[in-house]
């Protein structure tokens, strides 16, 4: 069962994780595996930012490249080109708490410095420069593990065990663990199996006093469970697969289809309260 923790973020923001907290993303992309060139534009990606809030999202989470299986990587310098525009605008109006998805330092930083609160990273903090920048700046961190892991594994066993390492390694390179969020990285060198043990184990990847972010929005996985439909189509079986990670664990889900999984996520905490009225956003 979900335990109630704090969150620190940029901005001397400090998040009470007592409910389940959505993350919007907005891909300013062609290319992404369900929404590419949907929001490529600078206006439509600002106007589906604000869309996302109104909608409920409490964070959103702005991508400049697909990390899609099989993508081909864009340079530093075309992930700020793309991003900064709608970055920039969003931070100056100061209303949304922004997240960066980026494995570029350089990106990240440039970001920081547009006072944005969260760096979303999907290599799971692995650089040095990363972690020094994210030092510096005291920016919310979102650890995920993407490590391919052999059939044979014990799935959540070794996802733990990199928890521990790399939140270590975060800490002694000058990380507060209050600023440490982690992700198992649903559909990120694991089979379709090991995705689906991630939410049936998932109160067993929870490390005392840290956030659980669940991010399995229209992937793969949601996919093969229901007979592939297109990737735009999945949003109920996303509800599905982030309600059980909610009743294991996590504080945030990461999704496309933002009243959908407001909704899914008040059902599954008013379950979890036992009735209590929830707490207003």
């Amino acid at each position: 069962m979900r335990q109630p923790v704090t969150w620190k973020i940029g901005g001397n923001r400090e998040l009470i994780l007592d409910r389940t907290y959505i993350m919007g993303i907005l891909n300013v992309t062609p290319d992404s595996f369900s929404d590419g060139g949907n929001y490529a534009e600078t206006q439509a990606a600002i106007a589906r930012a604000y869309e996302m809030a109104n909608q409920g999202a409490d964070i959103i989470d702005i991508g400049g490249q697909s990390t899609r299986p099989g993508h081909t990587p864009v340079s530093p310098t075309e992930e700020w080109n793309r991003i900064a525009p709608v970055l920039k605008e969003l931070c100056e109006d100061g209303k949304l708490l922004l997240s960066v998805d980026t494995y570029y330092p350089e990106v990240a930083l440039r970001a920081m410095e547009c006072s944005a609160h969260i760096i979303n990273d999907v290599t799971g903090f692995r650089e040095p420069l990363m972690r020094r920048y994210a030092a510096e700046h005291r920016v919310g961190c979102v650890i995920m593990h993407d490590i391919q892991l052999n059939e044979a594994d014990d799935v959540c066993g070794r996802i733990r065990d990199f928890f521990r390492s790399r939140t270590e390694q975060c800490v002694s390179d000058g990380i507060d663990k209050d600023y440490i969020c982690l992700d198992p990285g649903v559909g990120f060198g694991k089979s379709y199996r090991q995705n689906l043990a991630i939410a049936q184990g998932f109160g067993s990847l929870c490390l005392d006093g840290f956030p659980m972010l669940a991010a399995a929005s229209r992937k793969r996985v949601i996919g093969m469970s229901c007979g592939n439909p297109p990737a735009d189509r999945r949003m109920p079986g996303t509800v599905a697969y982030h309600t059980i990670c909610i009743w294991g664990g996590a504080h945030m889900i990461r999704v496309h289809d933002i009243p959908e999984a407001v909704q899914g996520a008040r059902v599954a905490d008013a379950v979890m309260r036992g009735g209590a009225l929830p707490t207003e956003k």
